[in-house]
């Protein structure tokens, strides 16, 4: 007899409910952030180096680890982990996650799986919803009904999902460009843009960035204001200077 899927994705419609909770009183908490691989993405880095108070250079040194993504051939971040058997996250405590207001969208966005795409044609973007009821998770078992649109609010995702969003949109023109990594050069301005937010300000700010032609200094001057508008502009100019797409600097994700 097959066995079952460990791990099974059941659709999520707008309207259909599932119960969960995650707290010290259920008996897995914490054991997810005990054996973890996490990926960061350039929103989560930007909230993480702000949690701190550090330079995105310094929060990258200290709490990162920089490799090649074997399918994409871009740069990718994890999270240094500890432990000698376990892949434990630097920012858990027995008490919980230590940085809880500026977690992860991925911390944020579990037990769901959020898959969204664009129309090539209408630029309208669909996203749907699946529960992922691992077997050794226990928060399923009793907590509040939810639904997907109800989980994303109470959790904050939106901007992580507008970023993350944004972000892949980056990795589909990498797709589109063909196999292989980036060159050298190619990596150091994919890992500025996505990664080393706080480098890109002082690169913009100094006049160093190659293809920066059409930024103005009335945009320079409100992302200097925002940080989410001035990460926005980073991956939209990763996007121009390595796949030659035009700076669409309309700021509405």
């Amino acid at each position: 007899m097959p066995q079952p899927d460990a791990t099974p994705l059941a659709p999520l419609g707008p309207e259909d409910v599932f119960v969960f909770a995650c707290h010290p009183e259920v008996p897995c908490f914490n054991q997810c952030c005990r054996d973890l691989n996490q990926f960061l993405t350039p929103y989560d880095i930007m909230r993480l180096k702000n949690h701190f108070g550090l330079h995105s250079t310094d929060f990258l040194e200290q709490y990162t680890t920089g490799h090649m993504g074997p399918q994409t051939g871009l740069p990718v971040v994890t999270l240094k982990v500890s432990g000698a058997n376990n892949f434990i996250c630097p920012f858990v405590s027995p008490e919980g996650c230590t940085v809880y207001e500026d977690r992860p969208g991925s911390c944020r966005t579990y037990p769901l799986v959020r898959l969204a795409s664009r129309d090539r044609n209408t630029g309208l973007k669909t996203e749907r919803y699946f529960v992922l009821q691992e077997s050794h998770c226990q928060g399923f078992a009793s907590g509040k009904e939810w639904t997907a649109g109800e989980w994303v609010r109470n959790q904050g995702l939106e901007p992580f999902n507008r970023f993350n969003d944004l972000f892949m949109e980056l990795i589909g023109l990498k797709a589109a460009a063909g196999p292989g990594p980036l060159d050298l050069k190619g990596q150091q301005v994919f890992r500025l843009a996505c990664y080393d937010l706080d480098r890109f300000r002082e690169r913009l700010e100094q006049g160093t960035l190659a293809s920066c032609e059409d930024i103005g200094d009335e945009i320079i001057s409100k992302v200097q204001a925002d940080e989410t508008l001035l990460l926005h502009l980073a991956v939209r100019w990763a996007a121009h200077a390595l796949f030659n797409a035009p700076l669409e600097l309309n700021f509405e994700g």
